[in-house]
């Protein structure tokens, strides 16, 4: 698979306006607790059900890379997939050393004889220390994303971000990190060797652009999407989640162990991680018509074996916005097909996955 966005913690030091996760949120005394028993006790269920290998097929390239396995298709590369740890924030006292270093660890020695994968470790970056940095590189983190730098980050405006930023780059290159796409240019920055690291935020031009309706970004009425914007259609959206063998496929994961075709998620998970294994699930899903609307980042076309035209979708992706305003969008549309028609069928195919693994486990 070419990319896992795994959230190990609901837990965060803010509690942003802008975000699509109202749970991304400071947690205080037995509720932050529960949080992180939460992200302890799953984590290593969840890392044994993820896929045999982290690489995938690269479609685009014409010679196959060293060392591809004879299954791949002849003539083209096997490249190293990412695994994306976020949060809330990851690099918490609570969360850093009893979740992420662990989990950091365990991700390297599963897939060192494996092909390898490149693990991105996300943060706001305010808490980043040159400590810090030199521990994740111990445990061989790829790269170091910071995701603050934008106006909406509390404490993260302006000045205040250049100047953070600053300090960041010094200690990043002083410990041998290279920009991302410094190396290869930023249509090939996922080919890198690392270590490196990166910089993005919620600006109109990157990252989450208009804003999902989702989250507190929802509540706040920030979203400015519309019926033109796809966003199943967009990389962490759901366009080829199914295709796990090959570049483009991605999946979302929450510390429950719940995943999503989407970052943004659907209304309900296609599976959990705690339970079965992700290659499982996605395979399980093939052909059915309405995730492979999804894979093919067409949304409004879920519903066709289910009773809800192209018509009938657009008609609900109509709603009003907390604050009163005509808002429309497909999210909206596949949010309520889930609520109205899916949740039956979801639950039919995670029972005849269950009594898939108890026919093979008593062979």
């Amino acid at each position: 698979m070419e990319s896992i966005y795994y959230v190990i913690s609901w837990a965060c030091h803010r509690k942003c306006v802008h975000c699509y996760e109202d749970r991304f949120r400071p947690y205080t005394k037995g509720k932050l607790s529960a949080v992180v028993d939460e992200a302890k006790r799953n984590w290593p269920r969840i890392v044994a059900n993820l896929p045999e290998r982290m690489t995938y097929i690269d479609l685009d390239t014409s010679a196959p890379s060293p060392g591809s396995p004879p299954e791949s298709p002849a003539g083209f590369a096997e490249r190293r997939g990412r695994i994306i740890l976020s949060g809330g924030e990851t690099l918490l006292d609570e969360i850093r050393e009893p979740v992420l270093y662990p989990l950091l660890e365990a991700l390297r020695d599963r897939y060192a004889g494996a092909g390898g994968v490149n693990v991105v470790v996300q943060t706001t970056g305010d808490l980043v220390t040159e400590r810090i940095v030199d521990e994740l590189l111990e445990r061989g983190i790829w790269m170091l994303s910071v995701a603050g730098m934008d106006d909406f980050h509390v404490g993260m405006t302006g000045a205040k971000r250049e100047k953070l930023q600053e300090r960041l780059i010094r200690w990043f290159e002083a410990a041998g990190m290279a920009r991302s796409g410094s190396k290869l240019g930023e249509a090939k920055r996922h080919q890198e060797e690392g270590p490196s690291y990166s910089f993005f935020g919620a600006t109109p031009d990157a990252w989450i652009g208009k804003l999902w309706p989702r989250g507190r970004a929802w509540a706040n009425d920030l979203s400015t999407a519309t019926m033109a914007d796809n966003f199943c259609n967009r990389w962490s959206g759901g366009r080829n989640f199914l295709n796990h063998r090959y570049a483009g496929s991605e999946v979302a994961i929450e510390p429950t162990g719940d995943v999503y075709p989407c970052c943004m998620k659907t209304k309900l998970p296609i599976g959990n991680l705690t339970e079965e294994p992700l290659t499982e699930i996605l395979d399980s899903l093939v052909g059915h018509p309405v995730y492979e609307a999804i894979n093919a980042g067409q949304p409004e076309r879920m519903g066709l074996s289910l009773g809800w035209d192209v018509d009938a979708f657009v008609a609900h992706a109509r709603t009003t916005t907390p604050k009163g305003r005509d808002y429309r969008n497909l999210c909206i549309g596949c949010d309520k097909f889930h609520e109205a028609v899916l949740k039956p069928v979801v639950a039919a195919l995670r029972a005849a996955r269950a009594v898939q693994r108890q026919r093979l486990a008593a062979e």
